[in-house]
């Protein structure tokens, strides 16, 4: 008998937690100030509508039906469709490839917690702090160490089941992560930079928003929500078929968001407040943000309670992601649950040694277009697999999939939400693959 989720609540902070990540909290606000602030947003809001919505309610309707792990849901949804399982393949491969490398960035995050729990900014130079980062990426001991560390923790959740394990950790950790948000939110408002940060983030700048910004929008709409990794079929499949998919979708879009924003108004009012440009990616948060930490007030408490936020959220998309391989070896190789854990953490453990060694020792190799091997595995993640992933789960669910079981499962086999299935599939057939793979070839820069 397949376990499910305890409730409607376990499952949808789970299912946030895998939706809210790293790119939350510094993708998400750079590109929106980058790209219009206010006028970003509402694109990014209409391509979760058109994009990441449909893609979000597809991937839950079917795992749900299916009940397996994501290869199985693929290859039994539609028996005489077999040659379609290779999408549950391809979601497999990116969460494989995917936690490889994520769990190197996320070890970084707590190496930075113990920093800042330790108070170790404080009184340094800025090029003392720039060389932290230095430090860390080039020590193969210390990276290797963090990997060690954060892959014990994601293997202590998954091991421990769904409702002791996963569902437990995120009703911890998701509440925790809000209420950090909200807290360094409202701090923000008291900084000098508190109008320039948020005009930043909010303000409808749309001779800033250019097509290449508009195609950002759609793309992140769809990777924020975790969609192509396995993880939505993966945790659907433990959904009781009482709790209706429409609403759940909604929630977990809009909690999504939601913490993307609020971690941009309290991120750029601090950044801004001295006199910083904000920076992307790894930039921003492990250079940036601790050289603002060491000169403001009570800098160690708030540099702490970020490096809380950022460690929940990489925890919590790794669980996720580890949890879909979980599921691959118990429902495939039919092994019991702590040895799949295992199994699949030593596998991408090993797997993530060329990644936490990108700088160091292994900084002589290079793959994809000369890049260093942990960029150049999230080139190929971000900018192939996933979209293409995507595409086909549109198409399949949209052409493949037996239209009466995607109406039974979002209709709940009744009459409430008809309207939203008719919009539902036509989106899901019509507009949502346009969009993915415009994403697609603007990502492989075929297009603008």
């Amino acid at each position: 008998m397949r376990n499910h989720w305890s409730g409607s609540m376990g499952f949808i902070l789970a299912a946030v937690g895998s939706a809210v990540g790293l790119g939350n909290i510094w993708k998400f606000p750079y590109i929106t100030g980058m790209n219009g602030g206010g006028a970003f947003v509402l694109v990014y809001l209409v391509a979760i509508l058109l994009c990441g919505m449909p893609l979000l309610m597809a991937e839950f309707a079917i795992g749900r039906h299916s009940q397996k792990d994501v290869v199985g849901s693929f290859r039994d949804l539609m028996p005489k469709s077999k040659g379609w399982q290779i999408v549950g393949w391809l979601n497999l491969s990116a969460a494989f490839i995917i936690l490889s490398y994520y769990g190197v960035i996320a070890g970084w995050t707590l190496f930075y917690l113990f920093e800042a729990v330790t108070n170790n900014f404080a009184g340094q130079s800025p090029e003392a702090i720039d060389a932290v980062f230095g430090g860390l990426v080039t020590s193969p001991t210390t990276q290797l160490l963090c990997l060690t560390y954060f892959t014990i923790l994601v293997v202590i959740a998954v091991a421990s089941g769904i409702q002791k394990g996963i569902e437990r950790w995120n009703k911890v950790m998701m509440p925790t992560l809000f209420g950090i948000v909200v807290v360094l939110a409202l701090y923000s408002l008291t900084t000098p930079g508190a109008v320039a940060g948020w005009k930043f983030m909010l303000y409808p700048d749309f001779s800033k928003l250019t097509m290449g910004g508009v195609l950002e929008a759609i793309g992140h709409s769809f990777f924020t929500l975790s969609i192509a990794m396995g993880i939505l079929v993966t945790y659907a499949s433990y959904m009781d078929k009482k709790e209706k998919i429409f609403p759940v979708a909604i929630r977990i879009a809009f909690l999504d968001t939601v913490v993307a924003i609020g971690a941009g108004l309290a991120i750029f009012p601090i950044v801004f407040s001295f006199g910083m440009e904000p920076g992307a990616g790894p930039g921003l948060i492990f250079k940036t943000l601790p050289k603002a930490f060491a000169q403001m007030p009570f800098g160690n408490v708030l540099g702490t309670l970020f490096f809380v936020l950022m460690a929940f959220a990489a925890l919590s998309s790794a669980i996720s992601l580890l949890e879909v391989l979980t599921a691959f070896a118990i429902d495939e190789k039919k092994y019991d649950r702590k040895k799949a854990t295992i199994i699949m953490a030593i596998a991408v453990y090993i797997a993530g040694i060329p990644s936490a060694l990108s700088y160091s020792t292994f900084s002589d190799i290079t793959i994809w277009g000369g890049m260093p091997i942990l960029d150049g595995l999230d080139h190929m993640a971000s900018n192939y697999m996933l979209p293409i992933g995507g595409l086909l789960i549109a198409v399949y669910a949209g052409f493949i999939v037996d239209k009466r079981i995607l109406q039974a499962e979002i209709t709940e086999d009744g009459a409430k939400y008809v309207k939203v299935f008719r919009v539902w599939y036509f989106t899901i057939r019509y507009v949502t693959p346009v969009l993915v793979f415009v994403v697609f070839l603007k990502s492989v820069g075929l297009l603008g």
